[in-house]
């Protein structure tokens, strides 16, 4: 199950599908302390994220108020892949429309390739470096949540 870490109103502005407890700290830690997010949601595995984003099937649809302004996905997950997860969101018309951000530590050309072709909008390896990670982080975040304008009426 997601592990919701802020409640604010406004609906969800960032999923970060993560399953390493200190790459999810240290990034929710970025992203508050960048002041850009009130409400990140968690999932910690690609079963948990598309449960979260769909509600209970793909079949049923998403869910309007579930439906973040941004994914940051991991690839390397227990249960379900970042890469079934991203063909999933991109396979869906409702979702595909949501900027899906690769957050990994995988450098291998087949899975940047293979994002790519899915239809990620960015592909970040993790800085190793503690302040090199928080300030890709914040980076990101301001790019795709403050400079980035996406579609009147759709994921923004």
């Amino acid at each position: 199950m997601p592990e919701p870490v802020g409640t604010e109103a406004g609906g969800v502005e960032i999923l970060l599908v993560e399953d390493d407890p200190d790459d999810r700290e240290l990034t929710v830690g970025a992203l508050r302390r960048s002041g850009l997010v009130n409400h990140i949601e968690v999932a910690t595995d690609g079963a948990a994220a598309l449960e979260f984003l769909f509600g209970g099937g793909p079949s049923r649809g998403p869910h309007p108020s579930r439906t973040p302004k941004l994914i940051l996905l991991d690839l390397n997950m227990p249960r379900i892949s970042g890469i079934e997860v991203l063909r999933r969101i991109k396979g869906d018309p409702e979702l595909r429309r949501v900027p899906v951000v690769i957050l990994t530590s995988s450098r291998e050309t087949r899975d940047l390739k293979e994002c790519y072709a899915l239809g990620a909008n960015s592909y970040i390896v993790k800085p190793v470096d503690f302040e090199q990670f928080v300030e890709a982080i914040r980076s990101l975040g301001m790019y795709w949540l403050l400079v980035n304008e996406a579609p009147i009426g759709e994921a923004s």
